[in-house]
């Protein structure tokens, strides 16, 4: 069952994008780069914000478009992590030492963090070698998305077979799976027989599909009901929303990761 990310700039849209039938919020302040992130003050504000609420999907926040050194990667990780979200993304760019930062999360992983690789369509040939890396270390999901967002949307960069073997890859290995980069409404039917876990948007969701611009709760419906998802059956509300909302709306992947490592250390 693919369900809708929805990355928001602010508080205000926060909400719009829950009441908009959102499956994952994401926190991610668009005008700081492909991957800018809130600043750790905002996120915290965020998670207490949406703990008052009856029912909420999950949050995830990203660490901002950081150079492939493992121990600022691995600070601003805790940091974003002890806000409270329910994942926490990073970009990893062929420049510098990615598959070194991918190691130096791999403790905090073990300690219960729920981190995503995002690697960048249009920067990584074959991202697909990253993957096994990215599930020996622990992490909750891979996506592919976009660093350059005036240079053509994810379908761009790659094809829908190549798409297909990303997804079908991180599956195997247990990992979460998500497209996302500029993605467009009309993009939808071409994703959606691909069956990643969720599609991530920000443009087509804001009013004159201008990503710097404001959440349109009719651009959002549009996009949620091409996605046609099913709303999840056990919703979360209540104190501790936080961790239970992820385990519930991404049993599968996380069941599938706990397979596999007790298939490795038997």
């Amino acid at each position: 069952m693919t369900r809708l990310l929805a990355s928001v700039a602010t508080l205000d849209e926060l909400a719009v994008a829950a009441r908009g039938g959102a499956d994952i919020l994401d926190l991610k302040d668009p005008k700081a780069g492909a991957l800018g992130a809130w600043p750790l003050d905002g996120i915290a504000h965020a998670v207490a914000a949406a703990r008052l609420w009856p029912v909420r999907p999950p949050l995830s926040a990203t660490v901002g478009d950081l150079p492939m050194d493992p121990a600022a990667v691995t600070e601003r990780v805790a940091d974003t992590w002890a806000c409270g979200v329910d994942y926490v993304k990073i970009g990893l760019s062929p420049d510098g030492d990615p598959a070194g930062c991918v190691a130096a999360l791999a403790p905090q992983a073990r300690r219960g963090a729920r981190i995503v690789a995002v690697l960048f369509a249009d920067q990584w040939d074959d991202a697909n070698r990253l993957l096994p890396g990215v599930a020996r270390a622990g992490f909750a999901g891979a996506m592919l998305d976009t660093a350059g967002k005036g240079a053509g949307g994810l379908l761009r960069h790659k094809t829908p077979d190549e798409l297909a073997r990303f997804v079908e890859q991180a599956r195997r290995l247990g990992l979460l799976t998500g497209l996302a980069g500029s993605l467009r409404l009309e993009d939808i039917p071409a994703l959606l027989p691909l069956a990643p876990d969720y599609l991530g948007f920000r443009t087509a969701l804001c009013a004159g599909a201008d990503r710097g611009g404001a959440l349109d709760p009719t651009a959002l419906a549009a996009i949620r009901d091409a996605i046609a998802f099913d709303i999840d059956p056990s919703p979360v509300s209540g104190e501790g929303a936080c961790e239970a909302g992820s385990r519930a709306g991404w049993k599968p992947a996380l069941t599938r990761q706990a397979d596999l490592r007790s298939a490795e250390s038997g």
